[in-house]
């Protein structure tokens, strides 16, 4: 068995990503926070959120508006120039944030682990996105 220390910064925001996209400022700039990689040797990365304005999206009759997040992941130093090298740097996860009084997750688009494929996640009820309107009629 082997055992290692990582030393955590008091940013560290693993396991709540969508509660903390649910607290970043919509309007204000980019914001950044420490993330423990689970690679084989884990790592500290960077999250860089980014607001991107709202989106529409309805439920049945009713219209909403979300906020539209982009996270960056940044593994800084050599290992990040050589991963945007070698094409291993994760790619961005695209977030939706509830824009109301109660924010609440909507949808997000990522890498659920390192090197795996896209999952799209969002709420059980049946919610009409624009970008989804265009991707039905493109399929008839």
């Amino acid at each position: 068995m082997l055992t290692e220390r990582l030393e955590l910064p008091p940013d560290v925001a693993n396991g709540i990503l969508f509660t903390l996209l649910k607290n970043v400022q919509r309007n204000g700039p980019k914001a950044t926070v420490s993330y423990v990689a689970a690679t084989p040797k884990p790592r500290i990365v960077h999250l860089e959120v980014t607001p991107q304005g709202q989106e529409p999206f309805s439920i049945g009759s009713y219209s909403h508006k979300a906020i539209h997040f982009v996270v960056k992941v940044k593994i800084g130093g050599v290992a990040g120039v050589v991963a945007a090298l070698v094409g291993k740097q994760p790619p961005d996860i695209q977030a939706w944030v509830l824009g109301d009084e109660a924010p609440a997750f909507v949808r997000s688009d990522g890498p659920l682990y390192g090197d795996g494929p896209i999952w799209r996640m969002e709420l059980a009820v049946p919610a009409v996105w624009p970008d989804s309107t265009a991707a039905a009629s493109s399929q008839k």
